[in-house]
């Protein structure tokens, strides 16, 4: 397992040392923390610690990983899942983790490990017990499924697959400024490790969604999203409502993949900052220690739209 990096180290010192209650963010495939720093800004002005941590050997820039797609290769989502779990439980309290595509399936999981606080998990990728399988996602994943050698190589997007699995939901114009800005090659093995999920017992795209601990959810999917349809979520949302505690979702209208980063992001950042201030106040509360209870209300607010079971 890497080492938490010496940025990563910075940031959780800084949120520890702030004394405010702290958000974690997760990014999926294909992109790199930096595609949380609009958001990042956003959530610290609302009075909170906001961190990116990367996933283990990230680069730190967009020009790095296109130059050395080798060093994204060969990652798990149990790699990842106990990166993020060490960075997590350096900080005083739990924190909200909002996770997008890949990383809201580590939201999920992390969350099933009684680490957060509230999560917030966007167009989330399926974990076991998740059936739906869209010929858009099979598609959208095709560029790293569609070579079983993929398994243990980092794989790029061209960008017309960007464009599929992305910015279907942008302009040309804006689709070709997010290619530019935000694509990076990607580790493989997630994909293989979700596709196979349901036929294998001991994968590692599995979340424990009954653990009282877990702490209040929001999954929210782009009504256009090509990579993860609501039928992926809806059936996601399903799983996770078993568990005591709050589950909610929303579909976001007229939006795809690159709801996080596009024109549109601050539409569904203010959304998530809403819930995470329903269950973790900023600054007025006291943030929970790690290993304390965080049972929370029931009790969905009447605002939040789509509630499916």
């Amino acid at each position: 397992m890497p080492p938490i990096t010496e940025h990563e180290d910075k940031q959780i010192e800084k949120a520890n040392a702030s004394g405010r209650p702290a958000v974690v963010f997760v990014h999926g495939l294909w992109l790199l923390p930096s595609s949380w720093d609009r958001w990042q800004t956003l959530f610290e002005e609302a009075g909170y610690a906001a961190l990116a941590p990367g996933w283990p050997d990230d680069p730190e820039t967009v020009g790095e990983a296109r130059a050395h797609p080798e060093v994204f290769a060969g990652k798990s989502i149990k790699e990842v899942a106990d990166h993020f779990e060490t960075v997590i439980r350096k900080l005083k309290a739990k924190p909200a983790v909002i996770g997008h595509s890949f990383g809201g399936l580590l939201t999920q999981i992390l969350a099933g490990r009684g680490l957060s606080a509230a999560s917030v998990a966007i167009d989330p990728a399926p974990f076991r017990g998740v059936l739906p399988l869209p010929i858009s996602a099979l598609r959208a994943a095709s560029p790293a499924l569609s070579n079983p050698l993929n398994r243990g190589r980092a794989v790029p997007l061209t960008y017309d697959q960007f464009r599929y699995a992305f910015a279907n939901a942008v302009s040309e114009d804006e689709a070709h400024e997010l290619y530019e800005t935000f694509a990076v090659p990607t580790p493989a093995e997630p994909l293989f490790q979700a596709a196979g999920a349901n036929l294998n017992p001991w994968t590692e795209a599995k979340v424990d969604t009954r653990n009282p601990e877990r702490g209040p959810l929001l999954i929210l999917d782009g009504e256009l999203d090509n990579t993860v349809p609501w039928s992926i979520a809806n059936a996601s949302y399903k799983q996770q409502a078993r568990n005591p505690r709050v589950t909610e979702i929303q579909k976001i209208a007229g939006r795809g993949h690159a709801l996080t980063i596009d024109s549109g992001w601050r539409e569904v950042a203010q959304i998530s900052l809403a819930f995470v201030q329903r269950y973790l106040p900023s600054p007025a509360n006291v943030a929970m220690p790690i290993q304390a209870d965080t049972q929370a209300s029931s009790l969905p607010s009447p605002e939040t739209a789509d509630r499916k079971a």
